[in-house]
């Protein structure tokens, strides 16, 4: 465990994450919840466009990217295996189907007709022959550029003023998603920047998920749904539970502008590189999964240990992020550390986290209209960690214990 998991150790718990069905129906009620009124009022708005002519996105995605665990020290052959991983270990059928690459796959410069190049040295197959063998494996490709003319690192070019261009190598690698960075940006607008991209990529030929990494600095969230099919609401993530948690408060207060198509996005999962502990783990998956956030691995998933694929694979929570009404979850209820975090789901069904995050035990009570259910509702209950099911009557209580979930 690294530094920053011993200094967060024992501080901070989700107690359960559940799902409640009503017997009979949800009622009149649940969408005029206050607390989950604004998280439903506007996913589906009529000015949205039809899921920004791609056709994709229509729930949030899910794969693998380099960046969180091995920054620039990548090769052809690590993204070879992470591809054969993702298939043995039963991720890939799980849905996390994306295997992307981030910054540092280049080479500084440009060549003589100002196309982008593979670094010799770390993919001497090149990047087509890459994604081909990702595609062989059954899984999608993806790639990283940014929107200026260097990327973060520093160590290649960007595609500022070079899009059209770079949509077409993109393209013409098979390329199945891209990430685009905001570094070295020139001072010109994030919006007309990312906009260029867009446009590029929805004339290159190919379909391709356009992910926004703009940092949340222009609120993406408020023009991101024309643009790309996720944007970045946050900076980047941490592997500590401070940096976790505060990312997803930022999140949260842009949940009215995600569903089918475009999707707030809090940066990548740090679940599985040592930084937290299991259970804070298990609240940052709980949480990113009820926020329909992309649940992107950002581990080893070549060396994980067992108890990261057990949270990476849960089934009931994976479904809750995938789930079709694609309405993000968000904070309904806090008193002090004790939250209450909850969504509607599709089939009269709601999620609900009870989230301690102070260091004492403490009761949490969940009353049936915090989440958007008629006060005197008889729901079915399944507890997606523990998989217990109970039926329950108007209100839950739940105290952890220090440290833990239950």
């Amino acid at each position: 465990m690294g530094e920053s998991g011993m200094n967060s150790w024992g501080l901070f718990v989700m107690i359960t994450m559940m799902m409640v069905m009503v017997r009979g129906g949800m009622g009149k009620s649940f969408r005029g919840s206050e607390g989950l009124q604004n998280c439903v009022h506007s996913t589906h708005s009529t000015s949205w466009k039809t899921l920004l002519a791609n056709d994709i996105a229509y729930t949030p995605q899910m794969g693998w990217n380099s960046w969180n665990h091995f920054r620039c020290n990548i090769d052809e052959n690590l993204i070879k295996g992470t591809a054969d991983a993702m298939v043995s270990s039963g991720l890939a059928a799980l849905g996390y189907q994306y295997v992307n690459l981030d910054d540092c796959w280049g080479e500084p410069n440009r060549d003589s007709e100002g196309n982008l190049v593979a670094k010799c040295s770390a993919f001497p197959s090149g990047i087509k022959a890459l994604a081909d063998y990702v595609h062989s494996k059954g899984l999608k490709f993806g790639i990283y550029s940014d929107a200026g003319t260097q990327t973060c690192s520093k160590t290649m070019p960007g595609s500022l003023d070079h899009e059209e261009q770079d949509a077409k190598t993109f393209a013409s690698w098979e390329v199945d998603y891209l990430k685009y960075d905001n570094c070295e940006n020139n001072g010109i607008s994030a919006k007309e920047r990312y906009t260029r991209m867009s446009k590029a990529l929805l004339n290159s030929g190919r379909v391709i998920f356009f992910s926004l990494c703009e940092w949340g600095q222009e609120d993406p969230a408020t023009w991101g749904k024309d643009v790309g099919n996720s944007w970045r609401t946050t900076g980047d993530i941490e592997d500590d539970w401070n940096s976790m948690t505060s990312r997803a408060d930022e999140n949260d207060k842009w949940a009215a502008h995600a569903g089918p198509g475009g999707w707030n996005d809090p940066d990548m999962l740090e679940v599985g590189n040592g930084g937290m502990t299991t259970e804070e783990y298990r609240c940052h998956f709980s949480i990113w999964a009820l926020a329909k956030a992309p649940l992107l691995i950002g581990c080893d998933v070549q060396s994980m240990d067992s108890s990261t694929l057990e949270l990476l694979s849960n089934e009931e929570v994976i479904a809750v992020n995938q789930d079709e009404l694609g309405v993000q979850g968000r904070k309904v209820k806090k008193d002090g550390d004790l939250e209450v975090w909850a969504g509607p789901l599709s089939g009269n069904r709601v999620a609900v986290v009870l989230w301690n995050r102070g260091s004492s035990q403490a009761d949490i009570t969940v009353n049936w209209s915090d989440v958007g259910l008629c006060p005197s509702a008889v729901v079915d209950a399944r507890d997606l960690w523990a998989s217990f099911n109970s039926n329950i009557g108007s209100r839950i209580t739940r105290c952890p214990s220090g440290f833990s979930c239950l």
